[in-house]
């Protein structure tokens, strides 16, 4: 947004400013300015300066807020955000690398100097890191043609917090074979492939971790180290980093010492663990200072050299009220003043422009305006979060929720998603030693990647050994030609041999059987596919209204998700979809969003959930949703009065309810009858018994379905892989989510006590997952007594369906600290405050409960834990082994779809057609 900074060049007091932002050293304190005031500000010095600038404030609402701005403002900088870990030690194995990755990536860079913005938290700012001469000692640089001993790499790697695995498939890993290591550094975007000659480094290689093919060729690298593992060296604070010419700002000094000292004061424990407020105000007083906040107030142990007030105010919101609106601008006009509107994008910017002519206010209709002007108005595509106007340069800027009332903030994306061509290929991974199965030559062992030359050209190469001595070398450019064999894990699978006739015939028998097994649910599907459906309308300015309405921004896999249902939709054929995502990731408002575009094309919605706790929660999501806008919802469930339910199913028959709410109840077609029901949506399909889904699969004949689910069960993920439905995949995480910080570990109480406590003095709450019915009662005791002061309360399967409710309510209002539940929460309510949850005797549980059961926590801005409990000495069962390595190598976010491939794995694909959820295909 460069149209904004010569304009807010000719403020007087901003000359000043750029001054003491561009010194060397020294304190000033600007105050007078809040919100997109300041951010503005800043902004505008760093446009005018560009240096290393480091901003402290006290939470991650603020880091939310600076980066939505800033990243408006400043569209061609990147601005970073150097992320806070958990600093308690837990002896135990976690698996998720990714917030220590990030953290040591921004170190990287400060080492650098480069030049950025880098925004930190008050947690973030007091925590400890290896001294900068540590970091930069420990880094790695290898080039082509230099020499560097092969063993000493490997040592390096893992002294440096390097996993060493079979197969390198995230951040932080490494892997090694003959002279070839294959190292995933984190400061890079892809992984490299090192090859050594004796110890000489003979090529180094960027490749794809999908298909395993290398991208291209570089000369040198650096390995950044991840974590040291010895306990040697000093620790520093990340102001150490810093060296000449940057500027720290801390804002709202005083708020942020307040949030530093709380962060203390609530986890007593952590007290030797990191920095005070003294530490960090003495290390930013080593370089240029500024202080920015909204009132000026004395700041102990600082001595500000200059205090600079700025004259600025905050437009009205105007709230739709476009006369208003009107009125103001025609003001600012005649006064001289240059406006500046900023809206999210060109639709709505010629909405506005057409509002504006029509009453004679005069608009700049260019699509890339390089100055304002005080004789109309200019748009942009853009956003701040508040507006704001600087009446001695007569600036005025207005922010789309000042006009609109709403606005959505622009946050930092994350890495954004492979295709689903690439996600579907990184689930088929395969790992040295696995079956694979090649389609023209069938079963054989998959030995590792091996580079070969061949007519002077490297090549890598796919290794396969097959029956006797037979083996086949595959070129990685025909990846697609293998998948992994999918089997019970165990099995061991007779290898196929080449050249002969066997793995042919075996694949028409295969073939003939697999039709015959699925021929009736196939010929179901077909009859969906070739039926007579309702085409849905496109959507309508109003849809547009209604989505614009949603106050977060949407994640690409999001926003692809709703494209192909609302194709599908569109059509004149029955859609039957799978929407496959992770517990939080998005999957409810895109079915709202589905529903929506039902109702709008005169259509009723049922939606169809697995419990009368999850009926409650829709019902709400959806009411709060639809606000406004029109859709009537009912809801068919045991709390619903007689009289209630009757008056539902009245306004039901007579089409006065456009989304009815139920439990498998609403499939009873004798009483529950629809005038023109359009769209069924099927929430965690997977829960819903065989008669249930024959049920559903009768009534959903020539509608549309929209099956959601973050762990669908074998046989519906199958189907979706050979095509029979069709699916869309939601892997991205909202913005600013963490992955759930994961450990598996032995029974001790003290860690259960103090895991328990942390999260309270924080304010949050707790599930504990116990799943023995006849001695949950014990456990209530032992814990109670372990923690007097932490409100308990109880759930499980044999209270009433009244009890049950009741206890799920209290914990969702807030009533109790921790809930001792069993698996029952696994679908339970979301409760965005309980961020730790504790499963006890975590092996005999199925993966997909454990992966749904983690899924509660996690769902807020907060870092959420997980605790797997085992009991000590027990030996554990090969299968529960499994499961628990599973949840930790899927730590990361949006692993769903990798648990129901591994569950697919460890216990077969089921009857494709009964009610069997095992065995083989």
């Amino acid at each position: 947004m460069n149209i904004l900074f010569p304009a807010l060049a000719k403020e007087p007091i901003l000359s000043d400013i750029y001054e003491y932002f561009g010194q060397k050293d020294g304190q000033n304190y600007i105050y007078g300015v809040s919100g997109s005031q300041k951010h503005a500000i800043v902004a505008a010095c760093y446009k005018n300066d560009p240096k290393t600038t480091i901003i402290i404030t006290h939470g991650r609402e603020n880091i939310e807020d600076w980066t939505s701005d800033l990243s408006s403002l400043l569209d061609d900088t990147e601005i970073l955000e150097l992320p806070a870990l958990d600093v308690v030690n837990v002896a135990a194995s976690a698996k998720s690398m990714e917030l220590k990755a990030r953290r040591m990536q921004v170190l990287g860079q400060l080492a650098r100097q480069e030049k950025n913005i880098i925004l930190v938290s008050a947690q973030a700012a007091m925590q400890k890191d290896m001294s900068r001469q540590d970091f930069e000692n420990s880094s790695i640089q290898l080039e082509i043609t230099k020499e560097y001993n092969y063993g000493k790499l490997l040592e390096e790697l893992v002294s440096l917090g390097y996993e060493h695995t079979d197969k390198v498939e995230q951040l932080g890993q490494f892997s090694a074979r003959g002279g070839i290591v294959d190292v995933y550094p984190i400061n890079l975007e892809l992984p490299l492939r090192i090859e050594f000659f004796d110890n000489e480094v003979e090529s180094i290689r960027e490749f794809d971790i999908n298909t395993q093919r290398s991208v291209k060729n570089i000369a040198k690298c650096d390995i950044l180290p991840l974590m040291r593992t010895d306990s040697s060296g000093t620790p520093a604070l990340f102001l150490s980093y810093l060296r000449e010419n940057c500027t720290v700002i801390l804002d709202e000094p005083l708020h942020l010492k307040e949030a530093v000292m709380a962060n203390i004061k609530e986890n007593p424990e952590i007290k030797d663990l990191v920095y005070d407020w003294n530490d960090i105000l003495n290390a930013a007083k080593k370089h240029n200072l500024l202080f920015i906040s909204l009132m000026m107030q004395r700041i102990p142990d600082t001595q500000p050299q200059n205090l600079v007030s700025v004259a600025v105010k905050s437009t009205a919101p105007f709230q739709r009220q476009m006369h208003l609106l009107c009125e103001e601008l025609k003001n600012w006009l005649e006064q001289k003043s240059r406006i500046l509107i900023c809206l999210g994008d060109r639709e709505k910017i010629n909405y506005l422009q057409d509002i504006l002519q029509q009453n004679n206010i005069p608009v700049s209709r260019s699509e890339n305006p390089t100055q304002l002007s005080d004789k109309m108005v200019t748009f942009v595509v853009g956003s701040v979060l508040n507006g704001f106007e600087f009446p001695q340069s007569h600036l005025v800027v207005i922010s789309e929720k000042d006009i609109l009332g709403r606005q959505k903030k622009k946050l930092k994306p994350r890495q954004s998603a492979k295709s689903a061509e690439g996600k579907i290929a990184h689930f088929r991974d395969i790992n040295i030693g696995d079956y694979v199965v090649h389609v023209n030559h069938g079963i054989g062992k998959y030995l590792g990647v091996e580079t070969l030359t061949i007519g002077n050209v490297h090549r890598d190469y796919l290794h396969i050994k097959y029956s006797g001595t037979d083996k086949l070398f595959v070129p990685t450019d025909q990846v697609h030609l293998i998948q992994k064999y999918i089997g019970s894990e165990g099995e061991v699978p007779r290898l196929s041999k080449m050249n002969s006739t066997a793995w042919k015939k075996a694949k028409a028998k295969a073939k003939a059987s697999v039709e015959n097994i699925a021929k009736d649910l196939i010929n179901l599907y077909a009859q969906r596919k070739n039926g007579k459906g309702f085409a849905f309308a496109p959507d309508t300015p109003w849809q547009k209204e209604f989505e614009d309405a949603f106050p977060y921004e949407e994640t690409p896999d999001q926003l692809r998700a709703i494209r192909e249902i609302k194709a599908d939709m569109e059509k004149p054929v029955p859609m039957d979809r799978l929407l496959c995502g992770d517990v939080g990731f998005g999957k409810t408002e895109v079915a709202i969003r589905a529903a929506f575009k039902a109702v709008m094309s005169g259509k009723q919605v049922a939606v169809l959930v697995p419990t009368t706790v999850l009926v409650q929660q829709h019902y709400k999501t959806f009411t709060n949703r639809f606000k406004g806008f029109g859709p009537n919802v009912g809801i068919i469930c045991r709390f619903n009065s007689p009289k209630e339910q009757k008056k539902t199913l009245e306004d039901l028959a007579m089409g006065q309810v456009d989304v009815l709410i139920g439990t498998h109840a609403i499939l009873n077609d004798k009483k529950v009858k629809f005038k023109d029901l359009g769209l069924l949506i099927v929430d965690e399909e997977q829960r819903f018994g065989v008669k249930q889904k024959e049920k559903i699969k009768r009534i959903s004949k020539n509608i549309d379905v929209l099956s959601l689910s973050a762990t669908p069960i074998p046989r519906t993920l199958h189907m979706s892989l050979v095509g029979a439905r069709d699916m869309s995949i939601i892997e991205t995480p909202p913005q600013e989510r963490f992955p759930v910080q994961t450990y598996v570990i032995e029974n001790n109480d003290v860690i259960i006590r103090d895991a328990i406590k942390r999260e309270v003095r924080r304010g949050g709450q707790v599930y504990f997952i116990y799943n023995r019915i006849e001695s949950i009662g014990k456990m209530y005791l032992h814990l109670s007594s372990m923690l007097p002061d932490i409100r308990i309360g109880v759930a499980h399967g044999q209270m009433t369906e009244e009890e049950l409710e009741r206890a799920m309510l209290n914990f969702y209002e807030g009533k109790y600290d921790m809930l001792i539940a069993t698996s029952i929460i696994e679908n339970g309510l979301d409760v965005p405050n309980a961020n730790t949850i504790i499963i006890f005797n975590a092996d005999n549980f199925g993966l997909s409960q454990l992966y749904q059961m983690r899924g509660r926590v996690g769902r807020s801005k907060q870092m959420a834990f997980a605790y797997f409990i085992y009991q000590k000495d027990k030996i554990l069962s090969e299968t529960a082994e499994k499961r628990l390595q599973a949840i930790k190598e899927f730590a990361e976010l949006g692993s769903g779809f990798k648990i129901a491939m591994r569950d697919l794995e460890i216990r077969g694909a089921g009857d494709l057609l009964g009610a069997q959820q095992h065995g083989h295909i």
